[in-house]
């Protein structure tokens, strides 16, 4: 069994929970066959990123040694058209740069300084090797990590790069990262603009898709959204804060995963496993594989 195949059965002979056993629809089709609730998936957010600067090689590596399953990716496209991971369109708070992304080449996005803000506000954390990191391409990303890792890719404000997806394909594509033996699952990519996911779906309907929502208040949620997502996406993702077992349990009756964010203690984490979550986004993947093996479900 690979590492990032974790039995969430298991979890209610230990924990006693009450957890539905169902087969998603990506399962019952053959589809990406590793992507099924009874995985659940440790995805480190931005890497490692509560010990080392988010989007950085030291914290994709912490995160792929903390025991995380995916690499998880935020894009961003420059002037001259360079994916490059980076959460935010502005360059202000992860560099000493300023201004927008897509108005910087990535030439002058490289001679940006994207650690020393870690190591300022987080002294306790800080590490001499942080200072003068790079802001890394999705290319070099997968240059350095390889085709058998597993990377979890956000489109950030698609609405602002046209051709991102085209160009995220691409270079998934000749990374043979979309086609390994079939449907692959090495690659999950999700967004907060449907128009983008579906955009996905329709130039490769073998990509795991998962459609992020925001929700203001308590995360309510209908059969016919459900049935809705479950035409295009593998499964959704959306704050921990918002959500209840209720709301864990209908998203996985209708066949979908459920991937909530950000997620790092271990009360939080233990309580979203005994609902029936099938992974969840944390700066800290350590912690999360510390309270799986506590629940026995590594």
């Amino acid at each position: 069994m690979n590492k990032f195949m974790r039995n969430i059965c298991l979890s209610a002979a230990v924990i006693g929970i009450g957890a539905v056993a169902v087969t998603p629809a990506a399962a019952q089709s053959g589809n990406n066959p590793q992507l099924n609730d009874n995985q659940i998936l440790n995805i480190s957010h931005r890497g490692a990123s509560g010990y080392a600067p988010e989007h950085t090689l030291p914290s994709y590596e912490l995160g792929d040694q903390m025991g995380g399953d995916y690499i998880e990716l935020d894009l961003q496209m420059t002037k001259d058209g360079e994916l490059i991971a980076m959460h935010d369109e502005t360059l202000d708070r992860t560099t000493n740069g300023t201004g927008k992304v897509k108005d910087h080449t990535l030439e002058e996005i490289k001679s940006l300084d994207a650690g020393s803000w870690f190591n300022a506000a987080y002294p306790e954390k800080a590490k001499d090797e942080y200072n003068g990191l790079q802001v890394q391409t999705l290319q070099e990303v997968i240059k350095h990590f390889g085709k058998n890792k597993n990377y979890y890719i956000e489109t950030k404000s698609p609405d602002v790069y046209p051709g991102m997806e085209e160009k995220l394909l691409k270079i998934l594509d000749e990374y043979n990262l979309t086609r390994q033996n079939g449907p692959s699952s090495r690659v999950i990519i999700q967004s907060f603009s449907e128009e983008s996911l579906q955009k996905v779906h329709n130039l490769n309907d073998e990509i795991p898709l998962v459609q992020l929502l925001d929700y203001k208040g308590t995360a309510t949620i209908t059969d016919e959204e459900l049935d809705y997502y479950s035409e295009y996406a593998e499964g959704l993702g959306m704050s921990y804060t918002k959500i209840n077992q209720d709301y864990v349990q209908k998203v996985r009756e209708h066949d979908l995963l459920i991937h909530p964010y950000t997620v790092n203690n271990k009360e939080d984490m233990r309580q979203l496993l005994e609902w029936g979550v099938t992974g969840m986004f944390t700066n800290y993947p350590d912690v999360l594989e510390e309270t799986m093996k506590e629940l026995k479900l590594n």
